[in-house]
């Protein structure tokens, strides 16, 4: 090839490509240690300060508050998972609950009916605050309209018109009643490609009285008369990595002063991750 493009030869099939994109430079490339410590301790103040803003009661005026109605929708909360600990009832019965941390969680914006083209209105509300240093200048536009630092998730709530709230509003576990039921929904922990009998419970094949290499394989998968393989049919595959909802979980107490929710039984997902909490619609 090089002895073609040399004499003057062309090639068919061969074309050069001429970058006009500059590689990726990571903003700590270039940065001794200590700036990489100072431009994070004043972003960090600044966050706290940008925070602490919100909650003044001065600076602005709220929306209009709303009478709840029977068929009144609100907003939820974006949480993190804790971790599962037992409680005692005043009975003397034992539950399993799990903790959910609601933790720098904020409304990000409301979109109206006629926005969204659905039947009923949403907010975006955003949880946990995360690290701007790694995101784009169009990923950050939505907090900055909200006011309020960066996010590591946001969910989408339905919500009812006469449960909107302000963007830049703080979200607490208070919002939240002891005896209410939620629901909560997480992405599953990924367990890689498992066989039929991890990923759906099948009972397997005998053990002896000759099977060969047959112990937890499933078996025939079709019968003669289909001649095919139906859709949707159990098989070994991917388990997990999804999301999944744990519906009308009891809310037994609230932790005010550290923001955390006690609700019933376990929920999907690993330990800290982010999940997402609404009151239970029936």
């Amino acid at each position: 090839m090089a002895c073609a493009l040399a004499r003057g030869y062309s090639i068919p099939g061969l074309g050069f490509v001429v970058r006009h994109v500059n590689s990726t430079t990571w903003w700590h490339e270039h940065l001794s240690e200590e700036n990489v410590q100072f431009l994070k301790k004043i972003t960090a103040e600044e966050y706290k300060a940008q925070t602490a803003s919100k909650l003044c009661p001065l600076k602005d005026e709220p929306w209009p508050l709303n009478e709840w109605k029977p068929d009144s929708i609100r907003v939820g909360v974006v949480a993190v998972k804790l971790g599962m600990m037992p409680i005692w009832t005043k009975s003397g019965k034992k539950h399993a609950v799990t903790l959910l941390k609601v933790q720098d969680c904020h409304v990000l914006r409301y979109i109206s009916k006629e926005e969204s083209g659905g039947k009923t209105s949403k907010l975006l509300v955003g949880g946990k605050n995360a690290s701007p240093f790694f995101k784009s200048e169009s990923a950050m536009k939505i907090f900055k309209e909200a006011g309020v630092p960066q996010k590591q998730k946001v969910a989408t709530f339905n919500v009812t018109d006469d449960a909107i709230i302000k963007p830049g509003t703080p979200l607490y576990a208070a919002h939240f009643r002891p005896g209410q039921f939620v629901d909560v929904t997480a992405k599953t922990i990924g367990k890689g490609f498992q066989g039929v009998m991890k990923r759906w419970g099948f009972k397997g094949q005998p053990a002896s009285h000759g099977q060969t290499k047959t112990h937890r394989r499933p078996g025939a998968i079709s019968t003669n008369k289909a001649a095919k393989v139906y859709r949707g049919k159990k098989m070994p595959g991917k388990m997990g990595n999804i999301y999944r909802t744990s519906f009308g979980l009891k809310v037994w107490r609230i932790n005010t002063k550290h923001d955390i929710i006690y609700v019933n039984g376990s929920v999907p997902g690993h330990t800290n991750c982010l999940v997402k909490v609404c009151l239970l619609v029936s």
